[in-house]
């Protein structure tokens, strides 16, 4: 478990070799290329549904689309590209960086930094971005790949009744392949995509010709004209618009990866023509043809390329949704690290890319979400409703941050920080209030799985503060048990132990116990600490750090960053320890539920079934099985 008191968050949509957005030696275009693929996959798969639902929304459903409604939402959408997306996020959040990486628990990093301190309200703030993130996740593969799929429909209407089994197959053999890892897959990430967004706008721009006063879109007067003039409905149809900026938080997310340049030459000459190109071409079309309505994007190319376009879309909403799911691997690891999680088992699978990892447990649940999801709203339409809340709020956490960092870690005046990200907070609060309307016609959703998530994580946090506090109060400080075990009779073993502790100044349980019971103490121990720093990955240089108490005892500190899968074998043989000559021992925990301690008894009880579900600290710290032992203690929580 980190130390209490431990902080720095990081995020990211998928996993590329460590830090091949800065000093590696992949090639600028290449990475710009990657990060097509892996940054812009899921922004890239809005078009499929972010204009129809808004119209939708717009029209009630019950007619076609009016002109005043189709230049409204058009300007809508290219303004909230400008806004958030461009201003926001490329422009001005980017800058943002932890040592390279971004994303929103990596700002909540940033932020304690500058405010000096651990806990409080950012820490709240993190955690809430971290669960809005699993709803986003869970949401954007069911969302994308029905959307996708339903296309066939526009083929012959005879595909209709298979387009949901046919979904919930594609989602389910993309959750089984996750244990093989996404290296070779992701290899073709950046040329698919890639090759998407140059389909996505020819279509578009094909259609501009149906009526090129659609271009007249780009003056915002017409999307404030729709929103003043169509009340409630106008609200509805703001929500909706939202669906077209989905995904760009990976902009930033994935900063650590691609590097900042990259990542903006992607947008700015590929991403952000083509989407303006295929809205404005969807626009123009149904200007013309306001029946087009039901599915404008694949109506955009002629009737002979409906079936590629569909397999394209396919393979798009596929690449969207891996990305999205080697995040919620990336996401989780970082919250075991940081004491907001229980400890899962974490797979390697790949041997040179370090981000590569995949985790069992989280894969099935992520499953079971999300067919779940699929079966009970059955369409995207109905889906999109849901869609919106999760990644609102998790810009408006986004800004909110950005203006601590801002303010104390870039040394703005606080001002001219509030002057700067009060407009894109006042959008994001605008765009929040509108998808809370979908409240009761699946808004509900993300804000059930966050609230569960916040639980949790909160749960985790403050039990496992109180059991260091319970811990702390029974202890031995360190320097009287090594005075004392030196001084006595105690039988000395051959060999090395170490054994592990939260808290280097105090006697670890298991070595009092072993002393107290086995009246044994071998040549050498060493009082080993884990430490989870706030940078995302620590030099092998300066991973461990040794501190000689006496001849038989010595502190050792192993640190590892918050992006960096613990492996203490190997940290120690790095720093010339001989690993495989050491005996690890731990303190297993046997927790009681006690109505004494600081939460309530079903919080207690929460705490404890989270902690029976844990992987066991030996391996989660790779620590061989035959080099382990383990020493009971009974703790009333």
């Amino acid at each position: 478990m980190p130390a209490p008191g431990t902080t720095g968050f990081a995020t990211a949509r998928t996993q590329l070799p460590a830090g091949a957005g800065h000093g590696s030696k992949t090639s600028f275009w290449a990475l710009t290329l990657g990060s097509v693929g892996v940054v812009y996959g899921d922004i890239g798969t809005s078009p499929l549904y972010a204009l129809k639902e808004s119209l939708h929304a717009a029209a009630g459903g019950a007619h076609a689309p009016t002109r005043d409604m189709v230049f409204g939402v058009v300007s809508l959408i290219l303004w909230a590209l400008i806004l958030i997306v461009t201003l926001k996020y490329v422009l001005l959040v980017m800058r943002a960086d932890n040592e390279g990486e971004g994303g929103t628990p990596s700002l909540v990093a940033l932020a304690q930094r500058a405010l000096g301190h651990t806990g409080g309200p950012v820490i709240v703030l993190g955690m809430v971005g971290v669960a809005l993130f699993y709803g986003d996740a869970i949401i954007t593969p069911a969302i994308s790949v029905l959307s996708a799929v339903e296309g066939l429909k526009l083929v012959t209407p005879a595909f209709e009744p298979y387009v949901l089994p046919l979904s919930l197959a594609i989602l389910i053999g993309l959750f089984a392949v996750q244990s093989h890892g996404t290296a070779r897959v992701a290899t073709f990430f950046g040329p698919i995509t890639a090759f998407w967004f140059i389909v996505m706008a020819l279509g578009g721009l094909g259609h501009l010709v149906d009526d090129l006063s659609i271009l007249a879109a780009f003056n915002p007067a017409y999307g404030i004209s729709f929103l003043l003039n169509h009340g409630t409905a106008g609200l509805l149809a703001l929500g909706a618009v939202f669906l077209a900026v989905t995904g760009a938080e990976a902009l930033y997310a994935d900063m650590g990866h691609f590097g900042r340049s990259p990542i903006r030459a992607a947008w700015f000459g590929l991403i952000l023509p083509a989407l303006a190109l295929n809205y404005l071409g969807q626009g123009a079309m149904l200007l013309a043809h306001p029946e087009y309505i039901e599915n404008p994007f694949f109506l955009l190319y002629p009737s002979w390329a409906l079936l590629p376009m569909v397999l394209l879309a396919t393979v798009a909403t596929i690449i969207a949704s891996q990305a999205v799911i080697t995040g919620t691997f990336s996401i989780t690891q970082q919250a075991m690290q940081l004491g907001l999680l229980p400890r899962m088992r974490v797979q390697r699978t790949s041997e040179t890319e370090k981000g590569q990892i995949y985790i069992p447990r989280v894969n099935w649940w992520l499953l079971v979400a999300v067919v779940f999801l699929a079966v009970l709203f059955k369409s995207s339409s109905a889906l999109a409703a849901a869609y919106g809340i999760a990644v609102t709020g998790d810009m408006v956490i986004t800004a909110i941050l950005v203006f601590v960092v801002a303010w104390r870690f870039w040394r703005w005046p606080a001002a001219v920080a509030a002057l700067v990200i009060a407009p894109f907070l006042l959008i994001e609060l605008v765009f929040l209030s509108a998808n809370a309307l979908k409240l009761l016609h699946g808004g509900w959703v993300p804000l059930t799985i966050g609230a569960a998530l916040v639980t949790a994580m909160w749960t985790w946090r403050r039990g496992s503060a109180l059991i260091a506090a319970e811990i702390h109060r029974r202890r031995v400080p360190l320097s009287n048990f090594t005075r004392m075990a030196e001084a006595g009779s105690v039988l000395r073993a051959p060999g090395t132990a170490a054994f592990l502790t939260g808290s280097p100044g105090d006697t670890p349980g298991a070595l009092m116990h072993n002393v107290k019971h086995n009246h044994v103490l071998h040549a050498r121990n060493f009082i080993l600490h884990v430490v989870t720093d706030d940078l995302p990955r620590v030099p092998e240089t300066e991973r461990v750090t040794v501190k000689p108490l006496s001849g038989v005892f010595t502190c050792v500190s192993v640190r590892f960053g918050f992006m960096e899968l613990p492996d203490l074998p190997r940290a120690l043989a790095v720093a010339g320890f001989d690993a495989d000559a050491l005996s690890y021992f731990l303190t297993r925990r046997v927790l009681v539920p006690s109505s004494e301690t600081g939460m309530p008894v079903w919080q207690d009880r929460l705490y404890i079934a989270m902690a029976r579900a844990a992987t066991d600290a030996s391996r989660y710290f790779r620590i061989p099985a035959d080099r382990a032992v383990e020493i009971g203690a009974r703790i009333d929580i």
